[in-house]
């Protein structure tokens, strides 16, 4: 409930920024269209000028304007909302990683739209007038100029995120720079297809929107580089402090290291000869009678002398493998025979290498 209701709170300012800002702009709303139309303006022949063909278009087209002039210049405040509801959710590393990517997303879509205005338009809209039929008159419906202008504006914002997507997908393991790169021609063909579903249907911003798509990729490719080359920096410095024996502890220690011990059991007794199964099967016969009759002997001895007479702990490791070998518990077997060759005497070594060599084969 309560992110629910930070959701709800966020929700709201961003509403009421919005909200704010259209009541701003929106007495300028005619001199925002003019600022919006004047690429168009600037190349109607002589004597022409835009028109409104439905009754209430002079009204609802700057209205209209004003909204979504509105939301654009709030963006900024918008997105620090998201970043301030998802942020608490996410790791150091990943806040690290998309602060950076939001900013820089923000800025590259106020660019792709800026391109969009200053270099798109006087060249579609020159292009458009220069063909105009003999006889045709250019006058353009202020909606419909809207929806257009828009439409290009929404395209050239999102084209221009074409880096951000492409660190994203090396960030998420989807993809590497080298593959990407193996796929550059495809991208060229797509983007060329993409340009041609989201801009009128001229070559002209078709091949304007298709080319920055086209560097773009390619500088995405170039910062996810550098990303991955960092990524992997990172991993080294962490794998080496995962590899330090600092926190291990001693009984981790000699588990961890049984070779050791028992190479240097092997160089101690270089004579040393594995037992045949019916020595070894002896071997344990005596152990059990002799554990036997300590635990005889310890229930009818008093208190005191029970004390004195407490089975060897070795022993009593050897009793439990041969427990758990009988339950084919072989790993936890292992483990306490390699704590038996380092803590046991002579004889005991001997019987837990004997059984050792039997669980390898």
């Amino acid at each position: 409930m309560s992110h629910l209701l930070e959701l709800r709170d966020r929700l709201l300012r961003a509403v009421l920024v919005v909200l704010v800002a259209f009541l701003v702009l929106f007495p300028f709303g005619n001199d925002i269209y003019h600022f919006i139309a004047e690429p168009l303006m600037a190349v109607m022949p002589e004597g022409t000028s835009m028109i409104a063909t439905k009754v209430a278009s002079p009204f609802l087209t700057p209205f209209k304007l004003s909204l979504i002039a509105a939301v654009f210049v709030s963006m900024p405040y918008l997105l620090y909302q998201l970043w301030g509801f998802i942020a608490p959710g996410l790791y150091a590393h990943e806040k690290k990683m998309a602060m950076p990517l939001l900013a820089s997303s923000v800025v590259l879509f106020y660019l792709g739209a800026t391109f969009a205005y200053y270099v798109v338009f006087p060249l579609v809209f020159r292009f458009f007038t220069s063909v105009t039929p003999e006889g045709v008159a250019v006058m353009t419906d202020i909606s419909e100029y809207l929806d257009f202008v828009l439409t290009l504006f929404f395209a050239f914002g999102l084209a221009f995120e074409i880096p951000i997507a492409t660190i994203l997908l090396v960030w998420m393991g989807m993809t590497t720079p080298a593959k990407l790169a193996a796929k550059r021609p495809f991208v060229v063909v797509g983007v060329f297809v993409i340009g041609m579903l989201l801009t009128p249907p001229d070559i002209i911003s078709q091949t304007l929107l298709a080319l920055p798509m086209w560097v773009l990729f390619e500088a995405g490719i170039i910062f996810s580089r550098f990303f991955v080359r960092e990524e992997e920096e990172e991993d080294d410095a962490e794998t080496e402090e995962e590899s330090s024996p600092v926190d291990a502890s001693p009984v981790v220690a000699s588990v961890a290291t049984p070779p050791v011990h028992a190479q240097a059991a092997d160089d101690d007794d270089e004579e040393f000869k594995p037992l045949s199964d019916e020595e070894m099967e002896a071997e344990l016969d005596r152990l059990e009678a002799e554990l036997d009759e300590e635990e005889t002997v310890w229930h009818s001895e008093p208190d005191e002398i029970k004390e004195n007479n407490e089975q060897d702990p070795v022993d009593r490791k050897l009793e439990r493998i041969n427990r758990l070998r009988e339950d084919m518990d072989f790993d936890a077997a292992r483990k306490l025979l390699y704590e038996v060759l380092v803590e046991g005497n002579d004889e005991q070594v001997v019987v837990a290498r004997n059984i050792l060599s039997q669980l390898d084969d």
